[in-house]
């Protein structure tokens, strides 16, 4: 299938092993962590447990960006092995607590670390396949990866728990980070651009949530992501709550019906490479978050158990609608070396509203039952989706016209179209330092936010 052809690129398919090792571990850590929750608090499990995740969304937003604004002086294979070592320690750590603040603790350096690793190992995904249509693939690959941890992580838990205590949950997941660190060091992958960027400390780590943040297209992109997590919180929060205290049902029902998000995820995913060749990104992702505001208003219609499976699929395809293109969006919309930047905006904002959807799903829910979250969740995701079309023009283009003030600068650069100055002979080989003078000008080319174009232009 052809879903499965980036595979025969050696770098990505170790790549794509390393990242599949760590997803189930990851999965097995996540059943334990609720088991080790409820041994340090049983009168209160859920309120650590809320705790830790909470921990988890703040260490995204905190070091992300940092990690992004010096990514592109880090060797890129040996940083993410180094990391995946660094969070099997912490994993082995973590049936040792005996209070929840060394939890919470534990919880934050595991989450900081996959702060760190996450975003280069997305920006690395593109240099490895720059191919566009092997690079959807792979995006699609990687989220149909994704699910299936999901679908089978918890399976497989359940079935190591009938022979053993949770404890070895977290010892195999330590060993699946090892492995993937094994498979990270065979993988052969280019090295970083040099980036040419000027400036200190706070412009370093702010450089690609400013410039995320300027671009409309990601405005947009980040605006959906707020949809998704509406409907994507109100599955996970709200799965059990409405299973169990509305409908009165078993607890053997809740992940029955959490499985039907995941299938029709994994189907978008199969479907969406072909797709994406004929059809651009902007119209595919609308129709995902219109998805996501129809599947929540017909939870209004009181469907019941088996009603809410088409509801929970038609979410899971939304959900695939919009975040497998968004990688294409965001590798788009940046200069190669800059990308380590725009990675690690793009996962730490989408984050942040993923923690608002979290927020908003369990307060609605609290406070006006399902039939106020459904509405509440809907409301949001219909204002997001209206306000992504007003910010991303339907007739977006690429390459724009804008003008440069003169200006002399210093910074790492190599002779474009930005750069075309005389040289004494002392500069050395590109990309090298030396102050250098642009004049005032006008033109046209590809346009992002970087060093020389600090600001969108006014079409």
């Amino acid at each position: 299938m052809e879903i499965f052809q980036p595979l025969s690129n050696p770098a990505f398919r170790w790549l794509f092993l390393g990242q599949l090792v760590s997803l189930v571990g990851t999965g097995l850590t996540t059943v334990a962590l609720a088991l080790l929750a409820f041994d340090l608090n049983p009168s209160d499990a859920g309120w650590v447990l809320g705790v830790a995740l909470a921990i988890k969304m703040v260490a995204y937003l905190c070091v992300a960006p940092v990690v992004g604004g010096y990514a592109s002086q880090l060797p890129r294979k040996r940083w993410l092995a180094g990391l995946n070592i660094g969070r099997a320690v912490l994993v082995v750590l973590m049936p040792l607590c005996q209070e929840a603040w060394q939890l919470f603790l534990l919880m934050f350096l595991l989450n900081a670390m996959a702060a760190g690793y996450t975003p280069v190992y997305q920006a690395l995904l593109p240099d490895v396949l720059p191919d566009e249509k092997e690079y959807t693939r792979a995006l699609s690959l990687s989220r149909l990866a994704m699910e299936m941890e999901s679908l089978l992580s918890p399976a497989l838990a359940a079935f190591l728990l009938v022979f053993t205590s949770y404890a070895l949950l977290f010892e195999l997941n330590a060993v699946g980070f090892v492995i993937a660190a094994l498979f990270l060091l065979l993988a052969v992958v280019p090295a970083n651009t040099v980036s040419d960027r000027s400036g200190g400390v706070w412009k370093k780590v702010s450089f690609g949530v400013r410039s995320y943040l300027k671009t409309p297209r990601l405005q947009a992109v980040l605006l959906l992501n707020l949809a998704l997590s509406a409907a994507g919180a109100m599955i996970i929060v709200n799965t059990v709550v409405y299973v169990r205290a509305v409908l009165g049902l078993s607890e053997e029902q809740v992940p029955l019906l959490m499985l039907s998000a995941g299938v029709g995820s994994m189907i978008a995913a199969f479907i969406l490479p072909k797709l994406l060749e004929s059809v651009h990104d902007r119209p595919v992702m609308f129709i995902g978050a219109g998805l996501l505001v129809v599947a929540l208003l017909a939870g209004l219609s009181g469907p019941g158990y088996w009603g809410l499976f088409p509801i929970w699929f038609v979410i899971g395809i939304g959900t695939s609608l919009i975040l497998i293109p968004t990688g294409r969006v965001v590798r788009n919309s940046c200069q190669e070396s800059d990308r380590n930047d725009y990675f690690s905006a793009n996962f730490a904002l989408t984050h942040g509203m993923w923690l608002l959807g979290y927020l908003l799903a369990g307060w609605l829910g609290s406070r006006l039952g399902m039939d106020g979250a459904f509405l509440g969740l809907a409301a949001l995701a219909a204002v997001a989706l209206i306000a992504a079309m007003l910010v991303w023009k339907k007739d977006d283009q690429h390459d724009l016209w804008h003008e440069h003030p003169e200006m002399d600068h210093l910074h790492p650069h190599v002779h474009d179209e930005h750069h075309q100055h005389e040289h004494e002979g002392w500069e050395g080989p590109e990309p090298h330092v030396h102050p250098h003078y642009h004049p005032k000008q006008k033109h046209k080319h590809r346009f992002v936010i970087d060093e020389h174009h600090a600001h969108w232009p006014k079409q």
